[in-house]
């Protein structure tokens, strides 16, 4: 068979650990060259090492690929650009985009810092903004390339002590959407992925309930090696007509995801009061309301 990303030379961003670390080796395997980003932070978002990064190309050299270690963060503009100044410089080009780095900061809201709720979304949201950004101009100017976004079902349906993160993560569906409408013309998408796998972070999920503890050990099943195959999948020419939507995968199930739009109305030809939106516009709409579901609520049974 092929390689699907032979001689594309992609960026997969947190790259070190996890899901990351599986996408960049499955992308070098499929003949890309890759450029492994991480600044081997902590999962709160402390520290550096740069020793993951360079793990990880060892272990892509190691199996015959190509790749380079670049070890700036995300959260600030200018070392973002220089994630992709580093595949330029060493590669010549720029195909493909995973925006996987992230951090988790959890806390219930009322207790939530502002320094919490900043750190998050800067890595997550302003990081893949930082990084789409800096690669735009190069896929516009060549037209042609493909971005994954890492988004999560806290910020799709919902999740206790959350809050960042999930605003990060569904902000990131929006700037997602708004890329592929804004340069689907220059052939450029861009798609999220909602993946479902233990990893660090995932880790931090609080197991003081048996009823938690049985959730962690459902998701302890499913590893992140069964996310980079979509991920790879997207960054290839044969998903050319793929772009602005929301996909998840767990263990070997790949959803696709509703995204918004109504679903009932009411009106009245003489106006809405207060008065009659209590008396006949709400009651109207309540049955078509969503509950307070959070992710496990939703996503029941087993992984397959």
């Amino acid at each position: 068979m092929s390689k699907s990303l032979q001689d594309k030379v992609i960026i997969v961003t947190g790259a070190g650990r996890g899901i990351g670390r599986e996408i960049a080796l499955l992308c070098a395997a499929e003949g890309a060259k890759v450029v492994v980003n991480d600044p081997g932070s902590a999962s709160d978002g402390a520290g550096a090492n740069a020793a993951p990064a360079e793990e990880v190309v060892e272990e892509i050299k190691k199996r015959g690929g190509t790749a380079v270690a670049n070890f700036e963060s995300v959260a600030e503009a200018i070392p973002a650009s220089k994630i992709v100044k580093t595949a330029t410089d060493h590669f010549g080009r720029l195909d493909g985009v995973v925006n996987n780095a992230g951090i988790l900061r959890d806390m219930i809201f009322h207790k939530m810092s502002v320094e919490a709720f900043e750190a998050v979304i800067k890595v997550h949201l302003m990081g893949s903004f930082y990084v789409s950004h800096a690669a735009a101009r190069i896929f516009r100017e060549q037209e042609s390339g493909s971005f994954v976004h890492f988004t999560s079902t806290s910020g799709l349906i919902g999740n206790f002590g959350q809050a960042n993160y999930a605003a990060a993560k569904l902000g990131i569906v929006g700037l997602s959407k708004s890329i592929a409408l804004d340069m689907g013309r220059f052939n450029v998408r861009s798609n999220c992925v909602s993946p479902f796998a233990w990893t660090r972070m995932i880790g931090t999920i609080p197991t003081e309930t048996e009823a938690e503890k049985a959730r962690v050990e459902k998701i302890k099943q499913m590893g992140p090696e069964k996310i980079a195959p979509l991920c790879g999948y997207l960054l290839g020419d044969s998903a050319k007509d793929v772009t602005g939507q929301i996909f998840g995968v767990r263990m070997n199930e790949i959803f696709l995801f509703s995204q918004n739009r109504p679903i009932r109305s009411v009106q009245r030809s003489e106006g809405w009061t207060p008065q009659s939106i209590a008396e006949h516009g709400m009651p109207a709409l309540k049955g078509s309301f969503y509950k307070l579901d959070r992710s496990a609520d939703i996503f029941t049974w087993d992984p397959v």
